[in-house]
């Protein structure tokens, strides 16, 4: 029988909704010579750490990088979303180790590396010629959960710094390890699944697997905010590494031709992703995304039958008298961010089957059919119209709190059920198709982060051109018969510019608050209702205090 540490056992019976959870009394008593009787199993056993990963990359960890940063904000809209100041405090840079989002993020990470961890102890031991499988298989096997430790181990090393670094289920209650220990864990990682993971092929088939170029990607990764995490810089080498992928030196990739090729309902076929998390409806996988920005009432615009909860929107790129906030900060106004003539800036609008347009929900609320729909709140009864702006509009008029719009404040306090432009990044079908729902998978990593890695290396090592030219490969499968308006030049790149092609291409993908810091721009820079804090603690997320309460061997973040 197995013996389980204090990282497993906590972990595993602490697991959080949308994860499955395992049964502990069933789990110890198999072992891998009792459970493991086909190929099958030894699948089952390999990626059951990968379901993990799917919900990492979701819910708290995305809200700890988007809400924090310039792109979103979960604004108070009358009786709601104040959530006893939780969002406001994430949005002006003020949590605590306390913060629910900080403490399920510490947990879930520890929780993917236990898991991974466990997974691989099994395969390690298990004889796989009795499967008619190769040792090559094996060691590719192996390599795969390796670089999902890494994986873990990268985004940890973002939010935290140095965390514990378990190498076996035998170990517990181990102290923090140091950021440049757990970077040098990370890269050894990485590197060790490289030369045992295969390249992947034309035929291959299965989906969600880490192949050789998503380890390359997530090591390319690490060398490009090594400066972030350790205090060095290492564009040098994540340029080295992002050419070689570019040059299909670790598989065949390339850039999907269409705008929505990447995210659409059979992003599945896209020759652009690199690594992604297999999703299907049943599973519900983008529900809490739905929950967190979609109106109670746009169930009708999209013919379906979910109900939102009204929360998350994009930052307002206007003012509440309609005057744009480009001319006040270089960062924020993500709408406005967008190039007219930009097909994503479209509003969303679903044509049947898998075809549709756009990825925001703005202007006039109607249905397919266009009839309007109404509010229930501020505008009960009345048409809802989302604006790209945060006021209280329906407090203006005679015997109201504001004579006129003028008067009115902007501020995360101010919102109302119609304030922000909202985002649909994963397309949603009507009812009559409702097969395709939550059918589009997860990108991990797709090749267009990689040129933009490799354009960003290039600035920062002196070939703005070369910079430039990564940029509009992109960007021009943007715009109508690729004639891009505003192509980047190497006269017009800097720091803000650059900023801003990450922002448009990744928009809600749950970057943003690494890029800010890889920028030195997450503490120093002003946004809409948010001033700088200039206080460098603040690029780490602390250690949470359950963490901290239930091993008493870890220390905590400098500055909390």
């Amino acid at each position: 029988m197995k013996k389980y540490s204090t990282i497993a056992t906590i972990c595993l019976a602490l697991l959080v909704s949308g994860c499955t959870k395992l049964d502990q009394e069933f789990y110890s008593s198999v072992t891998p010579d009792t459970f493991f009787k086909s190929e099958k199993d030894i699948k089952a056993a390999l990626f059951r750490p990968f379901t993990h990963a799917k919900w990492y990359l979701g819910e708290d960890r995305w809200r700890l990088q988007e809400y924090t940063a310039d792109n979103f904000a979960v604004t108070t809209k009358g009786r709601h979303w104040y959530n006893g100041g939780e969002n406001e405090r994430f949005h002006y840079h003020r949590w605590t180790p306390d913060d629910n989002w900080i403490w399920e993020s510490w947990r879930g990470t520890l929780m993917g590396i236990a898991l991974t961890l466990d997974a691989k102890s099994d395969l390690d031991k298990l004889d796989y010629t009795k499967f008619a499988l190769t040792a090559e298989r094996k060691a590719a096997d192996l390599a795969q959960l390796d670089a999902l430790v890494a994986f873990f181990y990268l985004r940890g090393l973002d939010y935290f710094g140095g965390m514990p670094i378990f190498e076996s289920l035998e170990q517990e209650s181990l102290p923090r390890n140091s950021d440049q220990e757990l970077f040098d864990h990370t890269e050894k990682l990485l590197k060790a699944a490289i030369e045992n993971l295969p390249a992947k092929k034309a035929d291959d088939k299965e989906e969600g697997a880490i192949r050789k170029a998503a380890a390359a990607a997530m090591l390319a990764q690490l060398y490009f905010n090594a400066e972030s995490y350790i205090g060095k810089p290492m564009y040098a080498e994540s340029r080295k590494i992002a050419q070689d992928i570019i040059d299909k030196v670790y598989g065949d990739y390339a850039l999907d031709s269409k705008w929505n090729g990447v995210h659409g309902f059979k992003n599945n076929l896209s020759p652009e992703i690199i690594w992604s998390m297999p999703s299907e409806f049943k599973k519900l996988e983008y529900n809490w995304f739905y929950a967190d920005f979609y109106h109670y009432n746009t169930r009708q615009f999209f013919d379906q039958d979910m109900d939102g909860n009204n929360g998350a929107h994009l930052t307002p790129s206007r003012k509440p008298n309609g005057a744009l906030y480009t001319a006040d900060f270089k960062l924020g106004a993500p709408f406005e961010t967008f190039d007219k003539g930009d097909l994503r800036k479209a509003p969303y609008v679903y044509h049947g089957t898998d075809q549709y347009d756009g990825m925001f929900i703005v202007g006039p609320h109607k249905t397919p059919e266009g009839e309007t729909i109404v509010g229930g709140e501020e505008y009960n009864g009345l048409p809802l119209n989302f604006v790209d702006q945060v006021a209280r509009f329906s407090d203006v008029g005679p015997k109201k709190k504001y004579s006129s719009i003028d008067q009115l404040p902007s501020k995360m306090s101010e919102g109302e059920e119609n304030t922000g432009i909202r985002l649909v990044k994963v397309p949603i079908p009507n009812l009559a198709n409702n097969e395709l729902r939550w059918g589009a998978d997860l990108p991990a990593i797709r090749l267009a982060e990689i040129y933009y890695i490799l354009a960003e290396c290039n600035y920062r090592l002196g070939d703005k051109q070369r910079a430039a030219e990564l940029f509009n490969a992109v960007r021009k499968r943007n715009f109508a018969n690729n004639v891009d308006p505003n192509p980047v030049t190497a006269a017009s790149i800097d720091k803000y510019r650059i900023l801003d092609e990450w922002s448009i291409e990744f928009i809600g993908e749950g970057r943003r608050r690494t890029d800010l810091i890889r920028w030195k721009a997450f503490i120093t820079e002003e946004w809409w209702d948010h001033k700088p804090s200039n206080a460098t603690h603040l690029n780490r997320f602390p250690v949470p205090n359950k963490a901290i309460a239930g091993n008493s061997n870890l220390t905590q973040n400098p500055g909390y």
